[in-house]
């Protein structure tokens, strides 16, 4: 009988070569992260904890494969035989780069470009490097991944959206006041769900769009809808056009290379007739009071989100626009041109007014809160807080602040320490608990007996940040 090459790696290795192809793709299927930085000076123990973790789901995956799933391991963990000669290193050096550099496409297109199209339970949550699965964390979670970011990467770069983000910013932001009403929200769809019923075509029988898809225009109506009217018509092209990419990144309906050209069309259709601007619409009329009334509170979250972003251990990013409302969609939506020259403007006067009577600036800001301002006057006075303070914020330590009172579970408050100087950041949250639409959530009126407990020995005499008050007798 004539061996083959492929039989005696099987008699001498037990394996084969499509034993192997098989058993690398599983391991790359339930990989954790997006890639390991295993190199010539070995690893660190958090990455050998991912690939373990890969290996073992793999074996539970293809237990028939252990000896392929043994050998890959070793592989990835450079535990390798000591006879192997320096070209023999280097080549399995290669084998293992390279395998990092697979790993993070294969998730980015596995997960964020399709994935993130299908599994709809809440948009907010389908983000680059985020977890659709984990709806939320706990203030305590949140202190202690500050902590360890503190310690571990202290310049990182924090970042709220890129030109990779699957939605502006100011959107997820506005999304997650769902959260905080599920009965409400689950009643406005099944509404609107029902409105527009004899909107819909039938391709092969179905209605279009399907239920899932549905669900993911309403979110996405929802949170990218502009405040300003004027931008209206330009909105139902960016709609269009990013239900088509969204339809063709799940593949569901077959993909970029072979669309469905019914589905496409009628789905298409449906949102043109949806976001009909004529007084006969009645989705529109039930959608806007709703839809304002969500927006309202995303403002406050977007405000909590900067002030977090730009206080948090790490150095803050500001993606290109984002200084006003960041409502935009996927590329090539969130690349459009930015129009500097209005945030120069605003910026300018901003800077003026803060000067003469920074209260009236807030009145005004507070009252035109959907033109962005307040949320560039916030970005400025931070930056400028951090950068008057900057050891503070670049080497500071990172301590919790504990939170008592009627409303304690309403805010995030963490301290950062450098010498002799503290800053203090209390980011409020949970707003559809705090206030009632058109109410601000400010004054004892609204917080009632929630206070801030300082740490031990702390000064009890602060400047506010935002207005430059003198704040006596400790912050409650």
């Amino acid at each position: 009988m004539r061996i083959t090459t492929a039989t005696y790696r099987i008699q001498f290795y037990s394996w084969s070569i499509n034993g192997l192809k098989r058993a690398l793709a599983e391991v790359l299927r339930v990989f954790p992260v997006y890639r390991t930085y295993v190199n010539g000076d070995g690893f660190s123990e958090q990455d050998r904890g991912y690939i373990q973790e890969a290996i073992a789901q793999a074996r539970e995956r293809v237990p028939l494969l252990l000896n392929e799933l043994n050998y890959i391991e070793k592989l990835l963990l450079l535990d390798w035989e000591e006879s192997l000669t320096e070209e023999e290193r280097a080549e399995r050096l290669h084998f293992v780069m390279r395998m990092q550099q697979l790993s993070g496409p294969l998730m980015a297109k596995g997960i964020e470009d399709t994935l993130f199209y299908v599994y709809n339970r809440h948009l907010a949550l389908n983000e680059v490097g985020g977890y659709p699965g984990k709806f939320g964390i706990t203030g305590e979670d949140f202190h202690e991944f500050n902590q360890h970011q503190n310690v571990a990467w202290p310049h990182k770069m924090n970042a709220t959206a890129t030109h990779d983000t699957k939605r502006g910013e100011d959107v997820r932001a506005r999304l997650q006041v769902l959260s905080e009403i599920p009965e409400e929200w689950e009643k406005q769809v099944k509404n609107w769900s029902e409105i527009n019923l004899p909107k819909k075509s039938y391709v092969r029988g179905k209605a279009v769009p399907v239920p899932n898809d549905e669900y993911f225009f309403y979110q996405s109506l929802l949170g990218a809808y502009p405040f300003d009217e004027s931008e209206n018509e330009s909105f139902l092209g960016r709609v269009k056009d990013y239900i088509l990419k969204s339809i063709r990144e799940a593949k569901l309906h077959k993909a970029w290379l072979r669309p469905d050209s019914d589905y496409e069309a009628g789905f298409l259709a449906f949102v043109e007739k949806v976001l009909d601007p004529s007084d006969s619409n009645q989705f529109i009329k039930e959608f806007l009071p709703f839809q304002k009334w969500i927006a309202t509170y995303g403002i406050y979250n977007s405000l909590s989100q900067t002030l977090l972003k730009y206080t948090s251990p790490g150095v803050p990013d500001t993606y290109q626009g984002t200084e006003l409302w960041d409502l935009s969609m996927v590329d090539p939506d969130n690349r459009r041109p930015v129009n500097y020259e209005r945030r120069i403007e605003y910026l300018k006067e901003i800077k003026d007014k803060a000067q003469t009577d920074i209260h009236q600036l807030l009145d005004e800001l507070l009252s035109s809160k959907e033109d962005g301002r307040i949320k560039l006057f916030l970005t400025h006075k931070v930056l400028q807080a951090r950068k008057e303070n900057l050891a503070v914020f670049e080497q500071g330590d990172y301590q919790p602040v504990d939170v008592v009172g009627k409303y304690r579970d309403c805010v995030v408050a963490f301290a950062r320490s450098f010498g002799d100087k503290m800053a203090i950041s209390v980011a409020p949250r949970f707003f559809t608990t705090l206030v009632k639409p058109g109410e601000l959530p400010q004054g004892e009126q609204v917080w009632a007996d929630t206070k801030l407990l300082m740490p031990q020995g702390v000064q009890s005499t602060w400047r506010d940040g935002i207005t430059n008050q003198t704040v006596s007798g400790g912050i409650g």
